[in-house]
């Protein structure tokens, strides 16, 4: 921070602060992703705005910067960041096994760092933070397509007392390339004898969807068998 601050230098942080909030957010809305352009902007600039009322307040009650005043205004700032956290938690959404979400609240967190390192007059902090934040979402998100990822499934099976065995249906998976993680069986006596089958199970992304298919096709063409479901969870 400067113990000098014209108008000059509060529509510099502004703006860096303004453009650096405009370009995650265009990427975030590119992308489809929740907190988009008018959300990375406003937090961004909010920050700034937050460094920048700390900073006045400096100059104002204290020329020296005495140390016991920097500490009292500084709670300003350390406020938005708590703050942010609050915002950022409420981004995040839990669906079974799926975190939803987490990449918007870093990308909150980092736009909220980036606005107070140039409402502070930490200008070169800033624009070095912009860049690998940046970088993070537009070319690791880029890599990120050529990394093997895993997917999930689960698939159930209804199937009366003629119909194929646990070992039977478990191989049929084995066979189709996905791997179980977890299996419940349940038995029924009313009013025939039945059973379903739950497995929960992974399979690697280039496997697809089609192989689950197929799967199923196959079991509908066996006999016994009730019915099919499957579902499927994109990570």
């Amino acid at each position: 921070m400067s113990d000098t601050l014209g108008w000059d230098d509060i529509a510099l942080r502004l703006a860096l602060a303004l453009v650096a909030g405009a370009v995650f957010g265009l990427n975030r809305s590119g992308h489809g992703h929740e907190a988009g352009l008018r959300t990375t902007l406003l937090v961004c600039v909010a920050a700034a705005v937050a460094m920048l009322e700390a900073n006045l307040i400096l100059v104002a009650t204290q020329g020296s910067w005495n140390s016991v005043f920097r500490l009292d205004v500084m709670r300003l700032p350390l406020g938005i960041l708590s703050g942010i956290g609050f915002i950022g938690a409420g981004a995040i959404v839990r669906r079974g096994d799926v975190v939803r979400g987490l990449t918007t609240a870093a990308t909150l967190w980092i736009v909220t760092v980036i606005g107070l390192c140039f409402g502070g007059g930490q200008i070169g902090l800033g624009l070095a933070a912009s860049a690998i934040g940046y970088g993070a979402l537009s070319v690791l998100g880029w890599v990120e397509g050529f990394i093997p990822q895993e997917r999930r499934g689960t698939l159930t099976v209804a199937a009366t007392a003629d119909g194929p065995s646990e070992g039977a249906v478990r191989a049929m998976l084995a066979a189709a390339g996905l791997r179980i993680e977890s299996f419940e069986l349940t038995h029924w006596r009313d009013p025939e004898p039945r059973h379903q089958m739950e497995y929960e199970v992974k399979y690697r992304a280039e496997v697809g969807t089609d192989a689950a298919m197929r799967l199923v096709d196959e079991l509908l063409g066996r006999p016994g068998i009730a019915s099919v479901h499957w579902r499927c969870v994109e990570v």
